[in-house]
């Protein structure tokens, strides 16, 4: 019986446990739009797009002397092992792999025509045939190296067509000349 009469003074100090200054507060839901500050932004067409973070950008592609080319055009010339990682995504997307080259520019140009939305250069020759039941990296491979020892001041690119949509859904330069 002892137990239970304890005085209100004991039990206050018992249920005042020591708050922890790391707590943080239960989430309670979004804030108003109003609580947040706004600032007016003149419509200058001068003024610089931002995402309103603290982002800092990485330019990847130098503007002055080199030529833009396709799909990870930006990168390192691809070393084998990389070039066989990107087939085998092809392959296992059930894509039918191509090659092209183009003894010429390489890139999208324009010569022939100045309306919009038309370039030259967007087609290549075809090197063979597509390699329709193509089951491994190392057959592409083996048709990269021999375009290259038939033409090798080139630009050979490889090709991922999908039979089912009949589109192309994947294409990037396997092999730039030396003089690029």
């Amino acid at each position: 019986m002892a137990s239970s009469m304890m005085s209100s003074e004991t039990v206050a100090s018992v249920n005042r446990a020591p708050v922890q200054a790391s707590m943080v507060a239960p989430f309670n839901g979004l804030k108003s739009a109003s609580a947040f500050p706004v600032t007016r932004k003149a419509n200058d067409i001068t003024s610089v797009a931002s995402n309103g973070g603290r982002v800092q950008c990485m330019q990847v592609w130098p503007t002055v002397g080199l030529k833009k080319f396709e799909t990870l055009s930006y990168l390192p010339p691809l070393t084998v092992e990389s070039l066989a990682k990107e087939i085998e995504y092809l392959l296992r997307n059930k894509w039918v792999p191509c090659l092209e080259f183009e003894l010429e520019h390489g890139f999208v140009y324009r010569e022939n025509g100045q309306s919009p939305g038309y370039y030259d250069g967007r087609y290549w020759t075809m090197w063979k045939l597509p390699m329709f039941g193509c089951t491994d990296a190392s057959q592409v491979i083996a048709e990269l190296e021999e375009a290259k020892k038939t033409y090798p001041e080139a630009f050979i690119r490889i090709i991922g067509f999908d039979n089912v949509r009949q589109t192309q859904c994947v294409s990037f330069i396997a092999y730039k000349p030396k003089s690029y």
